[in-house]
């Protein structure tokens, strides 16, 4: 198990937190909750401990989910790696063939809507009042392909919309049923789901952020801001519970083993990065081939409020490692940063005692 005590674990984080209130952590080691507590506050003045059930948005982590769900109805020979999105799709307006495959590692060469000055504009004006689906492929796709499909890499949230409404279109379920019953169910979890309108963001812990008032104070953004404004959809969920899916995922769990080597084959991503030899891209998953530790794999998450991040080291000191930093604010986009020095010091300690 972990050789860190509890309070080496609180006081790393706590050094981490690039001036975020709080985290919620958890770590397994070979199967087990080796750990699964929060750190710091859940509000600005450090005056309310931040609860260890505390929920909060996983943002893109969600893609690794959303990949998950895509994967088994892949072993049911409902979807096709390999085949079109078009095929599922088919009122989709792009004329150019997308293997599904592609759109899930993102090289099909979608645009995406990130960078574009209007759609912060909208957040920030109206972030009660999500665009549409309809609205975000609207604005996004009539700025065509970024690069012929598999010719290069580019991240798009576009599309894993598209994936989204391809699990809506062959599951016939929302997305948030879909969650419901190929991740949370068979797990036994209670306290992961997918938010949909404001209502959905009761079960939120607050959540800092000075993006959306840049001239303001940093405030609460959780009753504020749309999880529609995610255009993929967007889940939220506990450290403890984020952690038992990730580590259900790489471990055969939940993704069937025969297609856990398609979801880990990497695509070299053209960036540096400071965690990641090779910074690498999977389907639906972040990966480093590089690392000592056999292939690394996860997904950082980052938006209005909250910083996600979720790692799984699959061969440390001959253990697997999962660890995951769910952080109440998106100053610093501290998760991954956590999730990642956590585990780093976690191999470390293991490496020193054996």
């Amino acid at each position: 198990m972990v050789r860190l005590s509890d309070d080496e674990i609180r006081e790393l984080v706590g050094t981490r937190l690039a001036g975020a209130p709080g985290a919620g952590v958890a770590i397994i080691v070979d199967g087990e909750i080796a750990f699964a507590e929060s750190v710091g506050s859940s509000d600005l003045d450090g005056t309310t401990p931040l609860p260890d059930d505390a929920r909060f948005y996983i943002y893109s982590v969600t893609k690794t989910l959303q990949t998950a769900i895509v994967l088994q109805l892949v072993e049911r020979g409902e979807i096709a790696l390999d085949a079109t999105i078009q095929s599922y799709l088919p009122d989709l307006p792009i004329s150019t063939p997308l293997p599904v495959r592609q759109v899930l590692n993102h090289t099909a060469g979608l645009p995406d809507y990130g960078a574009m000055p209007e759609y912060a504009e909208a957040v920030r004006s109206h972030p009660e009042s999500a665009w549409s689906e309809q609205e975000f492929l609207d604005r996004t796709l009539p700025r065509g392909l970024q690069f012929e499909p598999g010719q290069g890499w580019g991240y798009s949230n576009i599309g894993f919309l598209l994936i989204k409404q391809t699990i809506e279109h062959v599951t016939g379920l929302s997305l948030s049923d879909a969650v419901s019953q190929f991740i949370t169910q068979p797990l036994g979890l209670t306290a992961t789901s997918v938010a949909e309108t404001l209502d959905d963001t009761a079960a939120l812990t607050p959540g800092f952020s000075g993006w959306m008032d840049p001239s303001g104070p940093v405030s609460d953004i959780a009753r504020r801001y749309h999880p529609g404004w995610v255009s993929h959809g967007v889940v939220v969920s506990t450290a403890r519970e984020l952690a038992t899916i990730i580590d259900a995922i790489f471990t055969g769990r939940l993704v069937p083993e025969s297609l856990l080597p398609e979801m880990l084959t990497p695509v070299r991503v053209p960036v540096e990065h400071p965690f990641f030899v090779e910074p690498s891209y999977g389907l639906g998953v972040m990966l480093d081939p590089g690392s000592r530790y056999g292939v690394i794999a996860g997904h950082g998450g980052g938006g209005p409020g909250y910083s996600a991040g979720a790692l799984h080291f699959p061969n440390v000191d001959g253990r697997r490692v999962t660890t995951v930093a769910l952080v109440n604010s998106d100053l610093g986009d501290a998760g991954l940063p956590i999730a990642f020095g956590l585990a780093e010091t976690i191999v470390t300690e293991m490496g020193d005692a054996s």
